[in-house]
């Protein structure tokens, strides 16, 4: 679910991440060079909040996951699939300083908000009643493990200083969950109906452009996100050479016969 809004101020512009160069590397005593390994994020302080320890729900989440585990893995998965990398001057991770998962009764799945007094302080609230229904049983970590997921997206993700559509937000996080290995046995890529409408739908659509114009092209389109106002023609003109509903009708045409897995065009042809 959206994150709640916020006014921000507008941010300098600032190229978009590149791959580390090849002077970034450590030598061994061999004179062999080696990969450097990446830096880590700057990791928020985790915290678990239990509204009703007597709610069946309460247990079943305990006993599920080790969520000492689970917690900080989500949220490095997030970050490296979301931003280049920590040491990269244009990399511009959001300033999220904390995350609190809080487990409550309440309708719905789970939403993400940051603090009135801070926003860089963020809580997701998780509908112990839905992780009560989470059927069968086997399911449990799994579906636990990818709503959290899904709902951390909020917290690093950039949103067009406000202007950014749903459809695009939900899609995002349903795209990072979905390259978490985290999706669930009743997602389908269904073609019916626009490219906008959210989570899973969305989000097979973001991986075909990912797979078409290569990887990171996500990762722009985020970036882009932190530049600027949202308006859809300049917005994927600029980013990928053409509008987005161009780019949808490619990608209802190759899932249609099939291509969409393995799809790579040459686009230094196409206008």
């Amino acid at each position: 679910m959206t994150i709640h809004p916020k006014p921000t101020a507008s941010p300098t512009p600032s190229p978009i991440p590149n791959q580390a160069p090849l002077a970034d590397r450590t030598t061994g005593a061999s004179g062999s060079e080696k990969p450097h390994k990446p830096a880590p994020f700057e990791q928020p302080k985790l915290r678990l909040e239990l509204r009703d320890i007597t709610h069946p729900a309460t247990s079943k989440f305990l006993n599920a996951v080790d969520i000492t585990a689970i917690f900080p893995t989500a949220v490095s998965k997030v970050q490296r699939l979301l931003y280049q990398s920590p040491s990269d001057p244009s990399t511009n991770v959001p300033p999220t300083r904390s995350v609190t998962l809080v487990l409550r009764d309440m309708d719905g799945v789970a939403y993400t908000t940051g603090l009135d007094l801070d926003y860089d302080h963020k809580e997701i609230h998780f509908s112990l009643d839905y992780i009560d229904r989470i059927s069968p049983p086997s399911r449990l970590a799994a579906e636990i493990t990818g709503v959290l997921t899904h709902e951390l997206v909020h917290c690093y993700q950039w949103r067009a200083l406000g202007t950014c559509p749903g459809g695009l937000i939900e899609g995002i996080a349903d795209w990072v969950r979905l390259n978490c290995d985290l999706s669930p046995p009743h997602w389908k890529r269904d073609l019916d109906g626009d490219w906008d409408r959210g989570y899973q739908h969305t989000a097979y659509f973001l991986q075909y452009l990912e797979t078409r114009f290569g990887e990171g092209t996500v990762r722009r389109i985020n970036e882009k996100l932190r530049l600027c106002e949202y308006e859809a023609k300049p917005f994927w003109t600029e980013l990928l050479g053409r509008p987005v509903e161009q780019l949808y009708g490619d990608y209802t045409a190759a899932e249609g016969k099939g291509e969409s897995q393995n799809h790579m065009v040459d686009d230094s042809t196409q206008t």
